[in-house]
């Protein structure tokens, strides 16, 4: 799932507060400020775990599992690409 690090990490890549997160994600400012200070996976009911995720993923965020192939190894974050934008006009 994700770690209190990741959660920072993804803040920090958004430029947002913990406060902006909360409103985000739908949860309570103590439950971010409770999931961040995991040092490890972090602990929480599903609904508040995929309230969280969901957030992230629809900022842009893309987590990084240990099993992800990279040459470094570990977990991590990313932002997502933004896709192409066509603007539909020609020439």
């Amino acid at each position: 799932m994700i770690t209190g690090p990741q959660m920072r990490a993804a803040r920090a890549l958004l430029g947002i507060d913990q406060r902006a997160l909360a409103q985000r994600s739908g949860l309570s400012l103590p439950t971010i400020q409770r999931m961040e200070s995991s040092g490890g996976v972090v602990r929480g009911n599903v609904d508040s775990l995929m309230k969280l995720v969901e957030a992230l993923d629809a900022a842009g965020i893309e987590l990084i599992g240990d099993d992800a192939a990279s040459t470094g190894g570990g977990r991590g974050v990313r932002l997502k690409r933004l896709a192409a934008r066509s603007d539909g006009g020609g020439g």
